[in-house]
């Protein structure tokens, strides 16, 4: 039997039907560097969040977001026409800097850690998979 691979959206759709059916309110697994928790949440569908740790670079003081799941990069809401930001910008922790789209569900990516938001280290509307850097953020001292 070959290992499941939770970061392909179609395997985390699937499972999220599965457990609709089944009438299971949620599942979480963890592992080494992530975490993946899909809730259903009755009748407003099934919530889908992730978390991985922030890793530095090495020898500097950034570090890197990255994607907690595989799915579409986006760097603005898709809903918006808004232009994009310019980079470099400032960032707090708690800021939504992209979003990770898997068909009809949205995950937000936040910061992290404040700071200036150096680069974009994947292009905007690439498929990403789980763990690829996404964003530089030049930390504050």
């Amino acid at each position: 039997m070959s290992a499941i691979d939770f970061s392909d959206p179609a395997t985390i759709a699937l499972l999220t039907e599965a457990l609709t059916a089944a009438g299971v309110d949620g599942l979480e697994i963890s592992r080494p560097g992530g975490q993946l928790r899909i809730v259903v949440a009755g009748k407003d569908g099934a919530r889908i969040s992730s978390t991985g740790a922030m890793p530095r670079t090495p020898g500097s003081a950034s570090a890197v977001v990255k994607a907690p799941m595989a799915g579409r990069f986006c760097v603005e809401h898709p809903a918006t026409s808004a232009a994009p930001q310019n980079l470099p910008r400032s960032v707090s922790d708690v800021d939504i800097v992209g979003f990770v789209e898997v068909g009809h569900i949205l995950l937000p990516l936040r910061a992290g850690r404040s700071g200036v938001l150096k680069r974009l280290l994947a292009e905007p509307g690439a498929l990403v998979g789980f763990g690829d850097p996404l964003f530089e953020i030049e930390l504050q001292s």
